[in-house]
């Protein structure tokens, strides 16, 4: 019996080891199945931890046993029992012996773990920012080994001459991906400089300093220089900038005016604008200087100007006014013919600009009052123009799949990208200020060592004026000061007269001669009855306000040419003055490139320029002018649209009227200047009078009490240059009087 006992404990043992091994071995398979490679590290983990505990915990069933034997006194192994036990642990180890199915298991589990690894360095690999360096077109990166592929920020530190981009929280927009670099023209101060900045980045750089004016911008074809026109000289000329040895070279040496450069695609060759024998021509003329200037075959009598080089080499886009109207023409350079690309009567082009692969022009264009950006085919001249956005000066991106232009936008300017081809969205690229144009795009990035300097220096340092204001503690605050120019009275607001003694000094050093000595109106007074047809509530009676001589437009040559503008639902006039006779040789100023509008052409016995208020002139006034609603608008001075009857009314014209507003309205303007009690006929309400004309009264109302006037030493009378002098004594024509 005893010895059937021990045989029935030594398999009961067995049985209670294997069952626990198993049930071990289940559990970690049945778990590595149910989750499969995801925990599969967790599992040989835990498998490593149970294994152990299952094999003590049989090893302790199997002492327990073997207590109890001892308990019984049953000490000595019988030889049936030593076999008993040899066989049970023959059979304890064949159990032993891992499962096929858990080798498996673990080498699917390896196998997993080591995909995981390959899978995050393909993520590590992929999303590594040195990989993103622009591949456009230009030269390859490895031939300019001073710039760096993307731009680091001002000051930033670089890693070499092929510096890494810095990565961004925002990732970049697909319009811009191609980055590379623009050039743009700004004005500030007064005066026009060309800047610069990486795409991508919002560091702007100062590439030209000279106090005098540069602007139009070109990029060669492999990005390292840049020409552009200047007056750094004292006359308008081409010059180079190379962006790496930092050097400018001058390429033209004559004393009219060139502007407008654009490269041939080998850049061997500059083609611009230049002004010959009182007409806008277009020359050719080798970077190197080893040759003459070349005029462009085909010039005419009109003005040609703005040209663009394809990028096949054989022909050159450009504006003239060859039909009577400001269109877009192409030059074939094979067999030397001139076609009409946009053939647009109602419609003024300008800054066209060929695609990379020289399938389509872009240009701007005024429709509707808005500047609008059109895309045209340039192998087929009838084709339909389209619109792409509203903006001004387009350029192509390196790729050809985006285009960038400026656009102004409320008080300030942006630089903008929209998409050609493919997808992506309009973009913009910085803010910039009103005004800007000339933008251009370059593949390559900016040599690392001028964007780390963040600018080449302020070309104007300090503001145009500074207002001297006297503010009084008595009503009104502040008083008129004399001016001291020929009109009565000679007086403006203490708010804005400095500002009209700079505007006026800078016009007489512009032109040569004091043309803001003499005005038509400077002042008038409340008791002063308005013009016909005039609004009662006029900006000169608040002291802000000027009107140059009207008669300045007479006279052939006039001193005075006026150009319409139609921006918006409102028409608006520029004012282009003509420089003093001995300047009449490119010292100051530049030819026209916009048509005047001729008033005079009313009473000329034209029944459409009657009903229009007008016509342009039939050709271009030649000689040299000066932009002053420019000048005007740099001081502060902003022009007035004209009355929505102008065609009819030749008061509300405006284009002699600029105002200073400083953000005031009409009244609060007045209220400077006026005492409350005085302006009783002119206080903001709901049933204003308007007029002298008083309920209950045929009498206008009693004249309000002087304006203290401060004297001051101006009130010389200018002198004017004697061929100026006698066109401002001539006769206004009729319908311009007062």
């Amino acid at each position: 019996m005893l010895v059937r006992a021990y045989r029935l404990t030594d398999k009961l043992g067995i049985v209670l080891l294997k069952s626990s091994l198993a049930l071990v071995d289940v559990t970690l398979d049945g778990l590595s199945l149910l989750v499969q490679r995801i925990f599969a590290p967790i599992l040989r983990l835990l498998g490593l931890v149970l294994r152990p505990i299952g094999t003590l915990f049989g090893l302790l069933l199997l002492l327990l046993l073997n207590l109890f034997r001892r308990a019984t006194g049953q000490t000595a192994l019988s030889a049936e029992r030593v076999m008993a036990r040899r066989a049970a642990r023959a059979q304890m180890e064949a159990a032993i012996v891992e499962d096929p199915l858990r080798a498996q298991n673990r080498v699917l589990s390896t196998f997993t773990v080591l995909l995981l690894a390959a899978l995050i360095g393909v993520v590590l690999w992929a999303t590594n920012p040195a990989r993103t360096a622009p591949s456009g077109g230009g030269a390859p990166l490895n031939a300019a080994p001073l710039f760096a592929s993307t731009p680091a920020e001002s000051g930033a530190p670089t890693a070499g001459p092929l510096a890494s981009p810095v990565p961004t929280v925002t990732p970049l927009p697909s319009v811009l991906e191609v980055r590379g670099s623009l050039a743009y023209t700004v004005r500030e101060l007064g005066q026009t400089d060309i800047w610069a900045v990486p795409v991508g980045s919002r560091t702007q750089i100062r590439l030209t300093n000279s106090p005098e004016d540069e602007r139009d911008p070109a990029w060669s074809p492999d990005g390292r220089r840049l020409a552009y026109a200047s007056r750094q000289d004292g006359n308008w000329e081409i010059y180079v900038y190379d962006l790496t040895s930092g050097e400018t070279t001058r390429m033209t040496y004559d004393l009219s005016f060139q502007a407008g450069p654009s490269w041939d695609p080998a850049g061997e060759w500059l083609v611009y604008e230049t002004y010959q024998s009182g007409n806008l021509d277009i020359q050719f003329q080798r970077v190197d200087g080893s040759e003459l200037p070349l005029a462009m075959p085909g010039n005419s009598a009109a003005a040609d100007f703005s040209p663009a080089w394809s990028p096949d080499g054989r022909q050159i886009a450009f504006v003239s006014w060859r039909d009577g109207n400001q269109d877009i023409y192409i030059f074939n350079l094979n067999d030397q013919t001139v076609t009409n690309f946009t053939n647009t009567p109602d419609r003024f082009e300008d800054y066209p600009a060929w695609s990379p692969n020289g399938e389509w022009i872009a240009y701007s264009a005024l429709e509707n009052g808005l500047e609008t950006v059109f895309v045209k085919s340039a192998d087929d001249p009838n084709a339909t123009a389209q619109p792409l956005y509203g903006g001004r000066s387009p350029s192509w991106s390196p790729d050809g799949a985006s285009i960038v232009f400026a656009a102004d936008v409320g008080d300030g300017g942006q630089l903008i990208a929209s998409p050609f081809e493919g997808s992506g969205v309009v973009t913009s690229v910085i803010p910039v200020p009103v005004g800007t144009t000339g933008a251009v795009w370059s593949a390559l990035p900016l040599p690392q060592q001028l964007v780390n300097s963040g600018s080449v220096g302020p070309a104007v340092s300090g503001p145009l004026y500074i207002e001297d204001v006297s503010e009084r503690s008595v009503d009104p605050p502040y008083v008129l000061r004399a001016i001291g120019v020929s009109a009565e009275p000679s007086t403006l607001s203490d708010r804005v007269d400095d500002s009209f003694r700079s505007m006026r000094e800078r016009v007489l050093d512009s032109v040569g001669w004091d043309f803001m000595g003499r005005m038509d109106h400077v002042f008038w007074p409340l008791e002063r009855p308005p013009e016909p047809g005039v609004e009662r509530r006029h900006w000169l009676m608040t002291g802000r306000a000027f009107a140059i001589t009207r008669n300045s437009t007479a006279g052939s040559p006039a001193a005075l040419e006026v150009v319409r503008e139609n921006i918006g639902v409102d028409t608006y006039w520029r004012l282009y003055l003509r420089v003093v006779q001995d300047a009449q040789d490119g010292q100051l100023g530049e030819p026209l490139r916009r048509m005047p509008w001729d008033f005079a052409s009313r009473i000329e016995g034209d029944v459409e320029a009657y009903d229009q208020g007008g016509r342009l002139r039939l050709q271009l006034p030649q000689g040299y002018y000066v932009d002053i609603t420019r000048i005007a608008e740099d001081y502060g001075w902003e022009r007035v649209p004209a009355g929505s009857d102008w065609r009819a009314n030749s008061n509300a014209i405006n284009y002699w009227l600029f105002r200073k507003t400083d953000g005031l309205s009409w009244y609060n303007a007045m209220r400077e200047i006026w005492t409350e009690g005085s302006l009783i006929n002119f206080a903001p309400t709901p049933t204003p009078v308007d007029n002298f004309e008083t309920v209950g009264s045929a009498t206008p109302p009693t004249a309000p009490p002087p304006i203290p006037v401060e004297p001051t030493a101006e009130g010389v009378d200018p002198t004017l240059p004697p061929e100026v002098e006698d066109l401002l004594n001539q006769e206004a024509p009729a319908g311009e009087g007062q």
